[in-house]
């Protein structure tokens, strides 16, 4: 039974497949939790809340889940965010109305009204975006590696999706051209329409989009780029990919000398294990690579960070350029020396992550 999943539940059971209060249960060795089916003893460790049907898989290639159900996670018009990269905490919001719910070819994807935070993008049970606080990272992760360029002309983003890192990028006049690549169509389309003031990055001239793989795109764009921002979700499901070693080094062949790279770098409150092996690994193959937040109500923990390198070029910690007056009017989170302080971290993050 090793290789065989099973949705198990302590209250109901139909033929050959059961259910356990929206969490799926998928049979690996090793666990410490065994649990006994009827055809046996299989060990079993709960990963991630989901409101699914799996009945046992043999061998029958037919027989796939169908992943998240996100209106499961609507419960007395609250939604609750239960990630599996958090465990022991949540965030919910009070739901006014359900905009759109359906599944693309990669992911579950709800968007709702929500009481206070505007209109609320959730894929595979996660919060992307809300209109309240959205400017607080789609500011920082495109201006902290933009401004630092004295002068970027080409910019790359992967993922995205939403527009708003768009919508910043042509905030800068300077850039001549803005591509990005995102996986899910479907991402673009729910938020053109339920996400205007995101999307409205799309309506720039210089914007070109591929719907496409990012790797494969800087592939065959080697040396294109001066800046290359990845805006992806948690490193789950289709994005896990962006959180590998080889994502790096494919993006360090798509920048130009003298170019920064700037990722979406989780949160020093929940995932040190991740990003200190991530941030060792890359400052094999970057000349620097340095670690920067910022703060945001609807991400967990109210944090999240940016992993933020360079190619031939020194640190990213000091703006090479400021916003006009007229941009800085229009911002209303990244200032020039928010973008100094973002680099500054506590005490326990700076040991964790920088090993300082």
């Amino acid at each position: 039974l090793s290789a065989t999943t099973y949705l198990i539940d302590a209250d109901r059971r139909e033929k050959d497949h059961w259910h356990y209060r929206g969490w799926r249960a998928q049979f690996l060795a090793p666990s410490s939790v065994f649990y006994s089916t009827g055809q046996g003893i299989a060990q079993f460790s709960i990963i991630r809340p989901r409101r699914i049907k799996l009945k046992p898989q043999q061998n029958d290639a037919d027989e796939q889940p169908q992943g998240l159900n996100g209106m499961d996670l609507i419960i007395d018009g609250w939604f609750h965010e239960r990630g599996e990269l958090w465990p022991g905490q949540a965030m919910s919001l009070e739901v006014e109305k359900v905009l759109d719910h359906h599944r693309s070819k990669y992911q579950d994807v709800l968007v709702f009204k929500s009481k206070k935070y505007g209109n609320v993008l959730v894929l595979d049970g996660v919060i992307q975006v809300t209109e309240r606080d959205e400017h607080a990272y789609q500011e920082m992760i495109a201006h902290l590696p933009l401004y630092a360029h004295p002068d970027p002309k080409k910019v790359l983003v992967i993922g995205g999706g939403d527009g708003g890192v768009l919508r910043e990028i042509a905030r800068h006049p300077g850039v001549e051209e803005i591509v990005i690549c995102e996986l899910d169509a479907d991402v673009i389309d729910v938020s053109k329409k339920y996400l205007p003031s995101l999307a409205k990055g799309y309506d720039d001239s210089r914007v070109k989009v591929h719907i496409m793989d990012g790797a494969k795109f800087m592939d065959e764009n080697q040396s294109s780029f001066d800046v290359i921002i990845t805006d992806s979700s948690d490193p789950i499901g289709p994005a896990g990919v962006l959180f590998e070693t080889p994502f790096y080094k494919a993006m360090h062949g798509a920048l130009r000398e003298g170019g920064i790279v700037c990722t979406q770098g989780e949160c020093m409150w929940l995932h040190v294990d991740i990003i200190k092996p991530l941030m060792e690994s890359i400052r094999q193959f970057y000349t620097t690579a340095g670690y920067a937040y910022t703060t945001i109500p609807t991400y967990p923990s109210g944090q999240i960070g940016f992993i933020i390198a360079t190619k031939g070029r020194g640190e990213c910690n000091k703006p090479a350029r400021k916003p006009s007056d007229e941009v800085q009017k229009q911002l209303k989170y990244y200032t020039s020396e928010l973008h100094e302080a973002s680099f500054v971290l506590p005490a326990f993050a700076k040991r964790a992550i920088l090993g300082e």
